[in-house]
């Protein structure tokens, strides 16, 4: 089964939230709609600035995982290397 990591965050150098997920079209929308009570929908995340694709969940977790241990400088520069206007993904993504 596929997997999917991503980062969402509220504005560009926001709040940021790292997840996992097999249907990563489904899960941003459910995000966007504000369908998940919790620290995203508290926050307001709800722009996909990153994304990874793994050909295995039990990859896509283990990198969830590793990244929620970085620091933040070391997030920053991973989303910035791929998206450094902090454009919302979601769009490109479908």
């Amino acid at each position: 089964m596929t997997g999917y990591v991503y980062i969402v965050t509220n504005k560009p150098h926001g709040t940021l939230y790292i997840g996992v997920t097999s249907d990563l079209e489904r899960r941003i929308f459910e995000h966007r709609e504000g369908l998940t009570k919790g620290f995203t929908s508290r926050y307001g995340c709800s722009r996909l600035v990153w994304y990874e694709e793994h050909f295995e969940i039990g990859s896509a977790i283990t990198r969830e995982k590793a990244l929620k241990h970085w620091n933040r400088a070391w997030k920053i520069a991973l989303i910035e290397r791929v998206n450094p206007g902090w454009d919302d993904l979601y769009e490109t993504f479908l």
